[in-house]
Order: C-alpha cells, then sequence, then structure tokens
C-alpha cells in the first residue's frame, strides 16, 4: 500500500514536471520521456561492462579497421555540419557568450537550434560505438569507469537539456565539443588507417591541451552566471550540472596533464585509451 503511494506521488509529480516541456519537440524521436534514453543507456551497460566482455571471452578479436575508418570519419563529418548548425543558429548570428537566453519562440533560427539540439543529443547514442568497438575487440583495459561513464551520462543529461532548454547559453559546450570531436575523430580516423599514416600523427602530443583548453573554456563561460546581474536564464540548475561537469573534467584532465608532462610519466592508460577519445 505504501509502495503504490509513493508511485502514484511519483507519476502526479511527473505529469507536473512534464508540463513544463518545451511544446515544440512534440512527437520528436526518444522525446516523449526519459525512460527510452534510460532503457538504452542501461543496455549500454550492461553489455560494455558484463554481457560483451562474457561473449567475447572464448572469441577471437575481431577486425573493424575499415569499419572504423568510417565510423570515425562520419563522426567527423556530423561533427562538422553540427559546428556550423550551432553557429548559424546562434553562436555565430547574435549570442552575446554572455547571458544568452532560451528562444521559445517558432522563428526560423530557434527551430533552428532545436533541431541542432536534438541531433546533438542523438549524436551521444552514435558514439557508443566506441565503447562497443573496444568490447568487440578485446580492448577491455580501455572500458574504464570514467570512458563508461562520461557516455552514459551525457545523453541522459542532454535529454533534459533538449526538452526544457533547447538553446541559450547552455549549447556552448556543445559547440566546443562538436569542434574537439572533428579534430579527436580525425586523428582516431588516419589511426584506423594503419601504420603508414602514422607519420601525419605528429601532432598527436596537443591531444590533451586541446580538451584542457575545452574544458577551460567551458568552466569560464558557464560561471559567468555566477557574477552577472539578473540573467533570466530559464532554467540555472543546467548551468550548475555544466559547471560541475566542466570543472570536474578540468581537474582530471590537469592531473593527467602533471604526471605525463610535468613529472615526464606515461599517460594513464584511461586517458590515452578512453576518456581522451571521449570528450
Amino acid at each position: 500500500m505504501a509502495f503504490s503511494n509513493l508511485t502514484s506521488k511519483a507519476i502526479l509529480l511527473y505529469d507536473e514536471w512534464i508540463k513544463d516541456a518545451d511544446p515544440r519537440l512534440e512527437g520528436w524521436p526518444l522525446m516523449s520521456s526519459p525512460f527510452p534514453t534510460t532503457f538504452i543507456i542501461g543496455t549500454y551497460v550492461y553489455f560494455v561492462t558484463s554481457l560483451g566482455p562474457k561473449l567475447m571471452e572464448n572469441k577471437k578479436p575481431f577486425e573493424l579497421r575499415q569499419i572504423m575508418t568510417f565510423y570515425n570519419f562520419s563522426v567527423v563529418a556530423l561533427s562538422l555540419y553540427m559546428t556550423y548548425e550551432f553557429l548559424m543558429s546562434g553562436w555565430a548570428t547574435g549570442y552575446s557568450f554572455r547571458c544568452d537566453i532560451v528562444d521559445y519562440s517558432r522563428s526560423p533560427t530557434a527551430l533552428r537550434m532545436v533541431r541542432t539540439c536534438w541531433l546533438y543529443f542523438f549524436s551521444k547514442f552514435i558514439e557508443l560505438l566506441d565503447t562497443i568497438f573496444f568490447v568487440l575487440r578485446k580492448k577491455n583495459n580501455q572500458v574504464t569507469f570514467l570512458h563508461v561513464f562520461h557516455h552514459s551520462i551525457m545523453p541522459w543529461t542532454w535529454w533534459f537539456g533538449v526538452k526544457f532548454a533547447a538553446g541559450g547559453l547552455g549549447t556552448f559546450h556543445a559547440l566546443l565539443n562538436c569542434i574537439v570531436h572533428v579534430i579527436m575523430y580525425t586523428y582516431y580516423g588516419i589511426c584506423s588507417l594503419g601504420p603508414a599514416y602514422h607519420k601525419y600523427l605528429w601532432w598527436k602530443k596537443y591531444m590533451t591541451t586541446i580538451q584542457l583548453v575545452q574544458f577551460i573554456m567551458i568552466t569560464i563561460h558557464i560561471g559567468q552566471i555566477y557574477v552577472m546581474d539578473d540573467c533570466p536564464y530559464q532554467y540555472p540548475i543546467f548551468m550548475f550540472i555544466i559547471w560541475l561537469y566542466g570543472s570536474m573534467f578540468l581537474v582530471l584532465f590537469l592531473h593527467f596533464w602533471y604526471h605525463a608532462y610535468t613529472k615526464g610519466q606515461r599517460l594513464p592508460k584511461m586517458a590515452k585509451n578512453g576518456i581522451s577519445k571521449d570528450q
């Protein structure tokens, strides 16, 4: 009886909360509720941490070079497209890089931003293939907690971002992430072509720096909301989540930088093979 009452209250709270969702996303794929996204993420976590390694235990690793080459360069193309769309739907056409609120109108520019935000959200499901490739190639040492956490938390938190606040200053980190992905997946695409192409990867040593700059810019940009007077951004809680996420990974990569370059140690596998690819 008590459980039934608790469930009823939870449903009522959810129904009340979802009323504030953006009506422009009515009927869009995966946007009806957070449960499809949660199910996909749960299935992904179970497969890459338990089922997948067990299935591959007595099998030879798959040779996926051609598939991975196609995948990596496809992500590069998609990231380039999303970068352009984020710029044209606000960041290069009117945003101030300070207190940019969400435009809930149905103007062409506002709707373009909504479509771009949804596409960015959907791209996070495509990127789950990173980990699946690790499992199929029996590179289980690369399936770290932070790798899986990053790939899981991004689509889940972005569901709420798209559903309630598709636009404004909360999308700056997505723009930066798309730019970084163009660089990162180009690197991994060239890697997948084979040793003959590795001579073109002289810029590998700058990869950690690129990611550090990304997190510094995200943290500084989103941190402005705490010093700006009367910024009417509609969902401040999202700003705190972005700031927390950016700060956490900034500290993590500073730690990697310290051990790799200051102390002269080799980067931990988690940094070299897991998180560094995912940002």
